[in-house]
């Protein structure tokens, strides 16, 4: 697959979406097809060969009608029908069974379904359990946002696993704690930088050294009283989505809290879910925030890599799988074929909150 630059990239996948999306192609069909078989990768997850193969068809037999002198609107028209009626039909065979002793394993064969025709088909026990055990985690309606893939190099597919508890990307900063139990955590999305005037267009004239010094003397206390702000809120862990400089990471280390910066958006969207605390990035009311909470916060080693693990996390509202494996080309596989899994799953589980939720409406009404 050429890339921008005139660099190539080697994509190895059996993932219909994944070659289609590498095709180039110029004809009108052809693009709806690949549109056709991005939006069921993107909605279902799974069936984005099936989709294509079975548009193919259509067409072809559309052709045949109007070779016969059928109009297309009248095709089109059958195709509706056919459509409605399917639809119909699966409408009347769908069960629901989500309160049997036989749900999870009603999801796991449809996991291992999806996992047939893919990379992972020689290990699809072992990925359907840990698919099916990320989504079931949950306590309310599955977010697959909140589903993180990590993908770390060395040992063999079978040394992947569901962690327990969300694992973050990060290294705790320089003179902080390496491990708390039972902790108070703010997350924030603030800036802590403190060396210059963060005012565009602004110029400062100054006739000496002294007075530079001055100005940079005031930010320094300006971001000390920031700091003392975060510390009111009697926290022992500090995680910010943006950068933070020497000077407050000291200021808050002396203080025996743990910082954690650089947290990507998403990663701290998922901290706040499994944690149950707010993304803050004002800090003058203190009562008013909600602390995340979990059992054990530590660094931990994947690898060759050190990341921060969230054990005993107050929410079950996220979660993260840890894919091992020889090389980047398998393990981009392997994520590709979990996701496809992960998607059919959510969107079993989440049809079938949908009627709980509607059944308990109606009875509620009565």
């Amino acid at each position: 697959m050429s890339t921008e630059g005139g660099n190539e990239k080697m994509v190895i996948t059996n993932d219909g979406a994944t070659i289609l999306k590498s095709v180039y192609v110029d004809n009108p069909a052809a693009k709806i097809l690949i549109d056709i078989s991005k939006t069921q990768d993107t909605v279902v997850g799974d069936g984005t060969t099936t989709v294509a193969v079975l548009c193919g068809e259509l067409l072809r037999e559309g052709e045949k009608l109007v070779n016969q002198k059928i109009a297309p609107q009248i095709i089109i028209s059958g195709f509706r029908t056919a459509r409605d009626k399917a639809r119909e039909t699966l409408s009347k065979i769908a069960f629901n069974n989500s309160q049997n002793k036989e749900f999870r394993s009603d999801l796991i064969n449809i996991a291992k379904t999806t996992l047939s025709s893919k990379l992972l088909t020689h290990e699809k026990e072992f990925f359907a359990n840990i698919v099916v055990d990320a989504v079931l985690k949950f306590q309310k309606t599955p977010n697959l946002e909140y589903i993180k893939i990590i993908k770390k190099h060395g040992g063999c597919l079978k040394d992947s696993f569901l962690a327990d508890g969300l694992l973050l990307e990060k290294e705790i900063s320089i003179g902080c704690p390496r491990r708390m139990e039972n902790p108070r955590i703010l997350i924030a999305n603030t800036p802590m930088d403190y060396d210059k005037i963060k005012i565009y267009g602004s110029k400062v004239k100054v006739d000496s050294i002294e007075k530079v010094a001055e100005i940079e003397q005031a930010e320094k206390e300006k971001m000390k009283a920031k700091v003392q702000k975060i510390l009111d809120h009697n926290i022992d862990i500090f995680v910010n989505r943006q950068l933070i400089y020497n000077y407050p990471e000291q200021l808050l280390a002396e203080k025996g809290v743990m910082v954690i910066e650089h947290a990507d958006f998403d990663g701290i969207e998922r901290l706040a879910a499994v944690t149950g605390g707010d993304i803050v990035s004002t800090f003058d009311c203190p009562g008013s925030v909600n602390l995340g909470t979990c059992k054990i916060v530590e660094e931990i080693m994947i690898g060759e890599d050190k990341l921060i693990k969230f054990g005993g996390c107050a929410k079950g509202n996220a979660c993260t799988i840890v894919l091992r494996g020889a090389s980047s080309h398998l393990l981009d596989e392997a994520e590709r074929s979990l996701h496809d899994a992960l998607c059919v799953i959510v969107e079993t589980v989440k049809v079938i909150f949908i009627h709980i939720n509607i059944f308990y409406c109606k009875q509620t009404k009565k």
